[in-house]
């Protein structure tokens, strides 16, 4: 408790003036901007030369209310998008074409239009693998704004184990430092959210559907727009807590899944119709068959499906991803700027070697990923278990210049070609040589 000049008692044995923690000067309660754990407090003095320290580095930072001169126009995010994401060229469109609408919605600012523009979030359907999060990722790379990712299946309505919806807005405020209002311009991609469907299709489930509609309902209010108080340090909010509050009225949600199932629901939906799918008929295989259904999905299918009409209506900008193809595989070794190759090439040109794949390799790598059904996600895996011996040995052998990478080895059924300067080739384990010897 504070006497009135500005001392606080300290039990019967005396008094400790309050002090600011960051200049050390005696100050009197009026004066101290707050206090903290521990008696922390500051100053106004301190926190307004603070404030003259940030000031700078805020007028660095993206103006994301400001329209730019033309940098983000859809033709330049979808030029953007293709150097990172190979194929999928409609849902780069669709996504391009979203992202500038809600961009141009931020900037416009509605006052006195008489237009009220409502915000158009985005579900994107397609296979594991075909590069859902990858092109979510390169959005808010390509507009300079904060990004999360979350999985649906961990979230469950309020009251009941597991995270909280609000949760995932902490993870996007975390990515922008904190800064609110920077987080309010942001990107959120819940993954998995086909699995937050209802259980029992359009039919209510008996029991309380925690971890499926219910999430549902917990989740339109935040992709609509509100302004929702967030728990500073995450998990289950309490009356007693202090929250951040953040308005996610700007907030773009990209929601995507594999949506398994939906291709057959849509598939007795055209056939009820009366239509006999003719087109279909020139499809070379399952996949290219889901992929031509899966494209033409209604606010209907998805109901069907398990959503609720409510957040059929707060996800306008439907999108589907195809099936990755061999010929695509070999394109997402090679091309994309972070492609597979170039990385491990650039890990080799370290150590002074120059690393090759033959044309044979890159074929049989995109193979094998087609074999696991999990698209271009165990691309790494098989160029990892393939030089995972070369990356091991190298650094202590010698004279060695180029690495050459052939079918054989990424089938293995042997090892990659290890090259020195003088053209003759370099064993790779010269002690199992000399053994032999």
């Amino acid at each position: 408790m504070a006497s009135p000049d500005g001392r606080e008692n300290r039990g019967r044995s005396g008094t400790r003036p309050l002090q600011c923690s960051f200049c050390g000067k005696g100050r009197a309660r009026s004066e101290l901007f707050l206090a903290g754990q521990g008696r922390a407090s500051i100053c106004y003095d301190c926190l307004r030369a603070m404030g003259e320290l940030i000031q700078p580095q805020a007028t660095q930072t993206p103006a994301y209310h400001a329209k730019p001169d033309g940098p983000l126009v859809p033709r330049d995010i979808y030029t953007n998008l293709d150097a990172y994401v190979i194929g999928q060229e409609r849902a780069k469109k669709t996504l391009s074409v979203a992202v500038y609408n809600h961009f141009k919605r931020v900037w416009s600012g509605v006052a006195g239009s008489g237009v009220e523009l409502q915000k158009a979030n985005i579900l994107l359907m397609g296979p594991t693998g075909s590069g859902k999060t990858l092109l979510a990722e390169t959005l808010a790379r390509t507009l300079a704004v904060p990004f999360a990712v979350c999985d649906a299946t961990s979230l469950t309505e309020s009251g009941y184990v597991g995270e909280d919806v609000e949760n995932i807005l902490l993870r996007l405020i975390q990515a922008a430092d904190w800064d609110i209002t920077r987080a309010e311009q942001g990107i959120i991609y819940i993954d998995e959210m086909d699995k937050i469907a209802r259980k029992e299709g359009v039919n209510r489930s008996i029991t309380r559907d925690v971890s499926g509609e219910g999430v549902q309902q917990e989740l339109l209010k935040i992709i609509e727009g509100c302004i929702a108080n967030v728990p500073p340090q995450g998990g289950r909010k309490h009356p007693q807590q202090e929250f951040l509050q953040i308005n996610t009225r700007n907030i773009l949600f990209i929601c995507g899944g594999a949506f398994e199932g939906l291709s057959e629901i849509i598939s007795r939906r055209i056939a009820s119709h009366g239509s006999r799918l003719g087109f279909l008929g020139g499809a070379r295989n399952r996949a290219e068959m889901e992929d031509s259904v899966l494209s033409q999905v209604t606010p209907e299918d998805l109901l069907a499906f398990g959503f609720i009409p409510e957040m059929v209506g707060r996800l306008p900008v439907v999108t589907s991803l195809d099936h990755l193809d061999k010929a695509t595989l070999v394109r997402v070794l090679t091309e994309p700027k972070n492609a597979i190759v170039k990385q491990y090439q650039y890990l080799f040109s370290i150590d002074g070697v120059d690393l090759e794949f033959t044309e044979g390799a890159l074929e049989a790598a995109a193979e094998r990923a087609l074999n696991h059904y999990t698209g271009a996600r165990c691309l790494r895996y098989i160029v990892e278990e393939t030089l995972l011996d070369v990356m091991y040995e190298l650094p202590s052998l010698k004279n060695v210049s180029r690495c050459i990478v052939d079918r054989d080895a990424i089938e293995g059924r042997g090892n990659p070609t290890l090259v020195s300067k003088n053209g003759e080739i370099v064993p790779l384990y010269p002690e199992l040589l000399q053994q032999s010897a």
